[in-house]
Order: C-alpha cells, then structure tokens, then sequence
C-alpha cells in the first residue's frame, strides 16, 4: 500500500558530504514523521534523525552538528544531508515513514521501511 524509493548512497571519502533521499507513494492520506536508521554490519539497526509533521526533529548524538534532516512535504520526500563523514558512520541506511492511510486501507495507522542504501566511508 505504501512504497518507499530510497537514493543517494554511495562511496565517499572521509570528510566528504552525501544527501540520501526517500520518497514515500501509495496509498497515503496524512504522514506524521519520516526518519532514516542505519545498520552496521553485526550491529543493531538505530536511529539517525527523524523529522516530525511540525517541523520537529531528533538526532543521534553522535551525528548532530554533521547531518541535516529535512522534509519537502509537497513531495512527500525526506532528505538527510551528511556532512563530514566517518568511518564509523559506514552502514545501510534505511528510510521510515508513519502516518494515516487512505481509504479502504483497514488500518489505522501505517509504518513502512524502505530496502535501505548502502553508504561506505573510507579513511
């Protein structure tokens, strides 16, 4: 009912900028938050920001001052910006939608992954 289309991972070097995008589609009447989670090879998944339908937004410690959350509701699409990356920010990342469905959905409320991007930083 929901799809979500993930872009923007790659290969960078240390200190070097990428921007992932996520675009949500289907059957969607209202959409509460977007957020992006990561998960490093033999580690758990976790949250790396998550933007609110008000504007609001959490991050991780460990990439606050490097990474920018944003949304363009209009498009239904969440960006992050990183900047200055580490190794250790290494993983896939995955985008994570919530909301209200569409008609007929019989549901209340949805949640959606997407199949993630994989974002390698070399030293």
């Amino acid at each position: 009912q929901v799809q979500l289309e993930e872009s923007g991972g790659g290969l960078v070097q240390a200190g070097g900028s990428l921007r992932l995008s996520c675009t949500a589609s289907g059957n969607i009447a209202s959409i509460y938050s977007m957020g992006w989670y990561r998960q490093a090879p033999g580690k758990q998944r976790e949250l790396v920001a998550r933007i609110f339908s008000g504007g609001s937004t959490n991050y991780r410690d460990s990439v606050k001052g490097r990474f920018i959350i944003s949304r363009d509701n209009d498009k239904s699409t969440v960006y992050l910006h990183m900047n200055s990356l580490k190794p250790e920010d290494t993983a896939v990342y995955y985008c994570n939608v919530d909301g209200i469905p569409g008609r007929g959905s019989g549901n209340l409320v949805f949640n959606y992954w997407g199949q993630g991007t994989q974002v390698t930083v070399s030293s």
